[in-house]
């Protein structure tokens, strides 16, 4: 999909990235992250991650991702359950039909 290193960040982060997009890791991680919206719309990346025991930062790195794509939709932020109390922003399936204009969640 896309190159998961920016531009300032160091030249081992850049090999680590390409080594997660040649390696097929990226796309499987894109697949679990989207597997897990579908499963538990709007929940928070940390609550996604304990709901599905999948690691909350390679959540918090694919759902931008994802949504960049039009895979998902980010929704409101509210406290997070699984924060003590801090707020977080939660994530919907995107079940817009291919081609129409994408809704604000």
């Amino acid at each position: 999909m896309n190159h998961p290193a920016r531009n300032a960040d160091p030249s081992s982060s850049h090999e680590a990235a390409e080594h997660v997009v040649s390696s097929g890791l990226q796309a499987q991680q894109h697949s679990l992250a989207a597997s897990a919206v579908r499963k538990h719309p709007g929940l928070t990346s940390l609550e996604l991650a304990r709901a599905t025991g999948l690691d909350r930062f390679m959540l918090a790195r694919r759902l931008p991702e994802l949504q960049r794509n039009g895979l998902i939709v980010r929704g409101i932020v509210r406290k997070c359950s699984a924060s003590n109390g801090r707020s977080g922003v939660t994530w919907f399936p995107n079940t817009q039909i291919p081609g129409d204009k994408p809704q604000a969640a």
